[in-house]
């Protein structure tokens, strides 16, 4: 039986106005052989949006039978409607040898780890706090009490930087990627990952 390399569940998060779907965009635009997450969501679909391809639409219902069966390896609440990451979806991708990205808020990151500590885990930093508040008061939507709130968010969230394999600073959204991809094949040329298949190896005994 021939050895088939299983793929990476790469966990991407930092703090809110980091930049994680910035990079992640940019990682898209480069071709990379990063899967991204289908999300399940209790949202209707918007017009264009197709069950499967940008989401998994559920009921509520059907959402709270999911967390119930453990089929959701994190999830979240926001303006009302529920987001998670399917378990089944994923482990499916990874069995083909095929990378996985998630992008989610640290929060997401640690009920990931707590459910698949095999995952890769990267935490996406600002170069400074001053830094990351410039670019939250540049999106321009937010008002002074909610920057401050976020503020305090992201200095705790800073805190739990511990819990993650890798830091990458978003100081250069190219960068940022050129350290991604630079870890991902590294992971990939791991022992523990290949052992397998080089001690299978035809002809190993010398013939």
């Amino acid at each position: 039986m021939s050895f088939k390399e299983k793929g990476l569940l790469v966990v991407l998060s930092g703090p809110s106005g980091v930049g994680k779907g910035t990079v992640c965009k940019a990682l898209r635009s480069r071709g990379t052989q990063l899967q991204y997450s289908i999300s399940v969501t209790t949202r209707k679909p918007r017009e264009g949006e197709i069950d499967g391809v940008h989401y998994f639409f559920k009921t509520r219902d059907q959402f709270q039978q999911m967390i119930r069966q453990e089929k959701l390896l994190e999830w979240a609440e926001y303006v009302g409607n529920c987001y998670g990451t399917p378990t089944d979806y994923v482990r499916k991708t990874l069995d083909e040898g095929q990378d996985v990205i998630l992008e989610i808020e640290v929060q997401g990151a640690l009920q990931v780890k707590r459910r698949f500590p095999e995952a890769l885990f990267i935490f996406l930093a600002p170069p400074n706090l001053m830094e990351l508040k410039k670019r939250i008061i540049g999106r321009g939507t937010e008002t002074a009490d909610l920057i401050e709130s976020r503020m305090t968010v992201a200095k705790s969230e800073m805190e739990l930087m511990q819990n993650y394999n890798y830091v990458v600073e978003n100081d250069q959204v190219e960068k940022a990627c050129d350290r991604i991809e630079a870890i991902v094949l590294a992971e990939h040329c791991r022992v523990d990952r290949l052992i397998e298949k080089y001690t299978n190896l035809e002809g190993a005994d010398g013939q």
